[in-house]
């Protein structure tokens, strides 16, 4: 086994071709361009295939890493994707924008002392071969049971618990707010990213499928959830995300050319103003762009910028590198496409003209002290190093709290300080009966595949609900 190992170690992992920087910075193509059949077995020829395999732990779904690798090494592509589809509703999805370095890339074996197995571009390729050469063969469903289930919201989470009810028999209907499905996944992330087609693709696999989408449906206003409950639903499902934005609450934070990073990726991205003229949405466009922040959020907003026609694109952020939030791939990319780094650079006030418009941003340097709360070195302020940095758009991306546009008109829930949904972590069953909730309305911005995670527990405990009660 040791030899075995060796072995796998010395091969090279298969870089996934990418366009040029200098091209795609001034584009909304997307950056990677993914394997091809022979780099696919390449790579998941490098799999070892342990009999304890790490990399599943790292999984919030539990797909069966090992065995969609090995079919996809085999040839097997068909095979491959039905794999993956028994855990994961939204494999194109994940192979694109889940951390997989740090779940389960970073528990594979291999990465010890080499590269681990690219696993997200295999799980990518699994599903961008079945969309192109599949027959369009579904999954098998259970013997229908009548029961009917609501999922409010059409991001990750809820499409996830939508997936998984629907082959066990259940009638679902998701109730999205926006006029297009797909939450975050097409509002909050790019197109060079994440492309829109593939996110309407993976929600119509779920349609034909049989799960119902009825678009804007404001649940809290346009219905409520005990109206849901009136109109025969018997279970619920709340997954509307964290979509409330943060600001800096800093002096000049109301000029003109400062909005938050929620705003402007959704004008961007679900309202297609990247395609103007095609699309004559509205957005703010800056020459010389600061971007507060520096987690995934962050780095769509200065990039998206750049291809906006930004000459100049800054990301400040008060703390180093090494406590940056964002994935170590979207870093490398903003790098890649000349965003500048302001780090351990924290702003004070805006600075504006005399018809109201931003035109710089005071800022501090700072020192790393100790962790605080989060894990993280506290950044503390250096006495007398105050400067400025010129600007004309300022994008506030240092966060997203919760909505209260449903919580607070849905009587029986209960909600922590900040106001997310109090749920159990096991099943996502909330306070209210047959009412369940998961993703970042209950813990907060997370990531895709997590929210996923809450969704499949979720999922699980309301087909026991329909099946033996509460």
């Amino acid at each position: 086994m040791a030899e075995k190992t060796a072995k796998k170690k010395s091969v090279p992992r298969t870089l996934m071709p990418e366009q040029e920087p200098e091209v795609r910075m001034r584009n909304f193509d997307e950056v990677p361009l993914g394997y091809t059949p022979e780099l696919a077995q390449q790579e998941a020829a490098r799999c070892i295939q342990c009999k304890k395999p790490g990399c599943m732990a790292g999984c919030p779904v539990d797909v069966d890493i090992p065995g969609f690798i090995k079919l996809i090494k085999e040839g097997d592509f068909k095979a491959a994707i039905r794999n993956l589809w028994a855990k994961n509703s939204l494999p194109a999805v994940c192979g694109r924008v889940c951390p997989q370095e740090i779940q389960c890339e970073g528990l594979c074996v291999l990465a010890k002392k080499g590269e681990p197995i690219a696993i997200g571009n295999l799980e990518r390729f699994a599903a961008d071969y079945e969309r192109d050469h599949g027959t369009g063969e579904l999954p098998p469903k259970l013997t229908p049971t009548g029961k009917k289930v609501a999922v409010i919201g059409s991001g990750p989470s809820g499409l996830t618990v939508a997936g998984d009810l629907i082959v066990k028999g259940h009638e679902v209907t998701v109730f999205e707010a926006f006029h297009k499905p797909g939450g975050v996944l097409v509002y909050g992330i790019p197109e060079f990213r994440l492309p829109k087609e593939i996110v309407f693709q993976e929600v119509g696999f779920l349609e034909r499928l049989g799960v119902k989408v009825d678009c804007n449906v404001v649940v809290g206003r346009t219905v409520s959830v005990d109206e849901l409950f009136e109109q025969g639903f018997e279970a619920v499902y709340i997954g509307v995300g964290a979509g409330l934005p943060r600001f800096l609450n800093i002096p000049g934070e109301n000029l003109v050319g400062i909005l938050s990073a929620n705003e402007y990726l959704t004008r961007a991205n679900l309202m297609k103003a990247y395609r103007f003229p095609d699309y004559d949405t509205p957005i703010p466009k800056g020459k010389n762009v600061v971007v507060l922040g520096a987690g995934n959020v962050a780095m769509d907003s200065a990039r998206t910028a750049m291809r906006l026609g930004a000459e100049k694109v800054r990301i400040v952020y008060r703390r180093s590198r090494a406590e940056m939030p964002a994935r170590e791939a979207e870093i490398h990319h903003a790098e890649e496409e000349e965003i500048e780094f302001f780090l351990l650079t924290n702003p004070t006030k805006f600075i504006g003209n005399e018809r109201g418009r931003v035109i710089g941003m005071e800022c501090l340097q700072m020192e790393l002290g100790e962790p605080d709360e989060s894990g993280r070195r506290r950044p503390v302020a250096v006495d007398g190093s105050e400067f400025n940095l010129d600007c004309d758009l300022a994008i506030i991306a240092v966060g997203a709290g919760a909505n209260p546009l449903l919580t607070q008109s849905t009587e029986g829930l209960h909600l922590n300080q900040w106001g997310y949904v109090l749920a159990d972590p096991a099943t996502g069953k909330t306070y209210k009966k047959g009412v369940w909730a998961g993703g970042d309305i209950v813990t907060g911005q997370a990531t895709v595949i997590l929210a996923m995670g809450a969704g499949r527990k979720a999922a699980d405990s309301i087909h026991d609900y329909l099946t033996y009660g509460w």
